[in-house]
């Protein structure tokens, strides 16, 4: 098989393989750090290090959808927040975000709410400053829609 051929078959054989794992990209456990806005997944239950989340369709049951990804605007170095001070970022910083997603006031219709995902102190060390905004329901059962506020006409 000549040097070229090989390489074809290789390139489609990487392609299929790619693009059947952007089509069940939403059905598979994955990274909690590769999370973005949008995805709806399992929201964990122990409060320990997360590391991967159960990926769901937002069709389907699931307890959380991300509404932010964004990173801590702490300078490299700061040492990391306490858990206080991360409670205040993310109760100001999630909360805005959270209503503009849902196009209205998650407090306000006490139903929803917020949480999030942020890098562990040796990750914090290392540099990681991406923070995960996500809702989730009060009474914790599964949501089968997205919360995701259609698009207002103009």
């Amino acid at each position: 098989m000549s040097v070229v051929r090989r390489y074809g078959v290789l390139l489609i054989i990487l392609l299929v393989v790619g693009g059947l794992a952007l089509i069940f990209r939403d059905r598979i456990s994955g990274s909690a750090a590769e999370l973005q806005v949008g995805d709806c997944f399992d929201e964990p239950t122990a409060l320990v290090e997360i590391k991967d989340v159960q990926h769901h369709p937002c069709t389907e049951a699931h307890t959380g959808e991300v509404v932010a990804v964004l990173k801590h605007p702490a300078a490299p170095g700061a040492s990391v927040p306490t858990t206080d001070a991360m409670r205040d970022f993310f109760g100001t910083t999630c909360l805005s975000l959270a209503n503009a997603y849902i196009g209205g006031d998650i407090l306000a219709q006490d139903v929803l709410d917020f949480g999030g995902f942020y890098p562990t102190d040796a990750g914090w060390a290392k540099g990681d400053r991406r923070l995960t905004c996500y809702l989730t329901r009060l009474d914790h059962k599964p949501m089968t829609t997205s919360m995701k506020a259609a698009p207002k006409p103009s």
